[in-house]
């Protein structure tokens, strides 16, 4: 028998995972399966990528070929003890005619049928369309609020795109999937068309930034407000709120806003951290109120500095 190079055939490396074996078979079984394609050689082929894949989707199938390519059937059948009926039940020359209704029925659970009292080598199946995967960008706020989303999807089969409206559930996080039921690759005969799996992100925001559902805010502030206290209006993604912040409040101080962070079960809070920011001196008037400073106030800002007393 000549040898086959089945990861050749499938058109993966020899240290391919299972999942890209499967992958790979269930674009080849598409492009090549005699109801559909337009190749001339689209059965052979078929037939060629489906004998690759019980073996190499099989772990010692796969493994008695990596040992011993072309042999390994009759070496797996030496290392099997009582092991001789297992292939050769069929014609007397030991060879098993190949039957290729009999694959298309253990592969998809099809049926064979008669035309004209003939068996034809075709079979009807069911073949459920694979799930696509793609990326949903949107705004923090778009997070806050639920909303809706249209997006268009190329199509890598020569189609036309398509536009879809997507909602986006109110409190949805960066990392979590969105799922269009039947918006996947259709299916085969009956079988239903796959799902449009759509992972979310979040555009970076000039304002704010997320860890898990709390959200967080710098918060620029003068150096009397956050020695003298003051209340300033803060934006939320959704709305604002006049915050109090309280004297003597030092920079880098944070103030917890509870529940104010992305909505779900369990709301996450907003944080605002005090940024407090120096004038310029620039101008004799500035440079006059640092040295009031200077001389009225008995302040040293390294007086702990390294622990010191």
């Amino acid at each position: 028998m000549a040898f086959k190079d089945y990861y050749q055939i499938l058109g993966v490396a020899r240290d391919a995972t299972d999942k890209d074996i499967k992958r790979a078979y269930h674009r080849l079984a598409r492009k090549f399966h005699p109801d559909v394609s337009k190749e001339t050689d689209a059965e052979s082929r078929f037939k060629e990528v489906k004998e690759a894949y019980d073996v190499l989707h099989d772990v010692q199938k796969r493994a008695a070929y990596d040992q011993y390519g072309a042999d390994w059937q009759n070496a797996q059948q030496a290392e099997s003890q009582g092991f001789h009926h297992y292939q050769y039940q069929g014609n007397s020359a030991g060879e098993q005619p190949f039957d290729f209704d009999d694959v298309f029925q253990s592969m998809f659970g099809g049926r064979a049928h008669t035309q004209g009292g003939r068996q034809r080598s075709r079979a009807h199946f069911d073949f459920p369309g694979e799930d696509l995967r793609a990326r949903i960008q949107i705004d923090l706020e778009d997070s806050y609020r639920g909303t809706t989303r249209s997006i268009t999807l190329g199509s890598d089969s020569g189609g036309q795109a398509r536009t879809l409206n997507v909602r986006i559930p109110r409190g949805v996080l960066p990392g979590q999937h969105i799922r269009l039921a039947g918006q996947g690759n259709p299916g085969m005969g009956s079988g239903a068309n796959g799902d449009l799996l759509l992972e979310v992100s979040f555009r970076p925001h000039p304002l704010y930034r997320v860890e898990g559902r709390d959200v967080y805010l710098t918060l620029p502030v003068a150096p009397w407000e956050a020695a003298l206290g003051a209340t300033v209006t803060v934006p939320l993604p959704e709305g604002s709120i006049d915050l109090k912040i309280p004297a003597n409040s030092a920079n880098g101080r944070r103030l917890r806003l509870k529940g104010k962070g992305i909505p779900g079960k369990d709301s996450g809070d907003f944080y605002v951290e005090l940024s407090v920011v120096l004038p310029a001196a620039n101008s004799a008037a500035a440079k006059q109120a640092y040295h009031t400073f200077q001389e009225t106030l008995d302040f040293d800002p390294r007086a702990n500095w390294g622990g010191r007393a």
